[in-house]
């Protein structure tokens, strides 16, 4: 996007980080930090690139979106000017922001296991999937009956839900598929459960089951979903807080970087030093952290002065 000044195309720049924060954290579950790169892993040509980091299962990080603050640069290049309020010509302060598809990757890698996709409720096409148990055609038209009025009163609550009562693959095959593709409640209903007016109901975060009435079980349903879409986001943030560690030498850094995750270290604010380090343990600073740790200190590599600490870890 082009500005007509830098104030603006600065606050454009960050708010477009704010609003892909706000997406992944609210939506896809995935907690991530905001924050600034540094010179050397800035876009080339842009004078300040913003990021949000995210960090997955197996601690390395991911960098899952960028909003690029481009100065006048681009604009130089590619002579894209405008008549200000003085009536002159004046090159535009520009901004480039995006997400791609790694946030799918973000997705699987963050929340999945090994049974398959984990998928937050707010994002799921899928919501809820009802599958029946049956003898015969006679029982399966009447748990047909039954469970229609439950798929009907769960769409009037705003939740996607598929009702899998073909008759070509067995509840087992059904089951295991759905937990594959991360639809995040499985209902079940069985002769039993027709007679007793309840419902198997497991959810895919933690593959509990319980047995409920059917009584109020779009409601039950509706605050499962969030209860389950804040428990997926909490063991992503958990994870992240416990594979997140501070460290003040150089020799310490190399032993925990072999260990995954955030590395919080003091460094120097030069290439050099951030050069060597990628160097000596492929480790790179993933941002300087807006909300971090602002106590200056010494850089762990030289010792020279260092104005906060930053985020360093093995990355996508």
């Amino acid at each position: 996007t082009a500005h007509a000044t830098r104030e603006e195309a600065e606050e454009e720049a960050v708010r477009m980080l704010n609003v892909y924060s706000d997406f992944a954290e609210k939506y896809m579950a995935v907690p991530v930090v905001k924050g600034v790169k540094s010179a050397n892993e800035r876009f080339a040509g842009a004078l300040d690139t913003y990021t949000i980091e995210a960090m997955m299962q197996d601690g390395k990080a991911l960098q899952s979106g960028t909003s690029h603050f481009l100065g006048q640069n681009f604009a130089k290049a590619f002579d894209v000017q405008f008549v200000n309020k003085e009536n002159k010509m004046e090159y535009v302060w520009a901004t480039s922001w995006g997400v791609s598809t790694r946030l799918m990757g973000a997705l699987i890698m963050t929340h999945s296991d090994d049974n398959g996709l984990v998928l937050p409720p707010h994002l799921a096409p899928i919501q809820v999937v009802i599958v029946p148990i049956y003898k015969n055609d006679e029982q399966l038209k009447q748990i047909d009956a039954k469970v229609a009025g439950i798929v009907a009163n769960l769409k009037s609550l705003g939740i996607s839900v598929k009702y899998d009562n073909a008759d070509n693959k067995r509840p087992g095959f059904k089951f295991a598929d759905y937990e594959l593709k991360g639809v995040p409640v499985r209902l079940v209903m069985g002769g039993r459960d027709l007679e007793n007016n309840t419902m198997e109901i497991m959810r895919r975060d933690t593959l509990e089951k319980e047995t409920i009435s059917c009584e109020g079980i779009e409601a039950y349903v509706k605050n499962l979903l969030e209860e389950i879409q804040a428990n997926i986001y909490q063991k992503a943030l958990k994870h992240r807080e416990f594979m997140t560690r501070t460290v003040d030498t150089y020799d310490e850094f190399k032993t925990e970087i072999e260990k995954g995750g955030f590395i919080l270290a003091h460094w120097d604010g030069t290439t050099e030093t951030e050069e060597k380090i990628k160097e000596e343990t492929k480790a790179t600073i993933r941002c300087i952290p807006f909300d971090g740790d602002k106590t200056p200190g010494k850089c762990m590599v030289t010792g020279k002065p260092s104005a906060c600490r930053v985020i360093f870890a093995r990355s996508y």
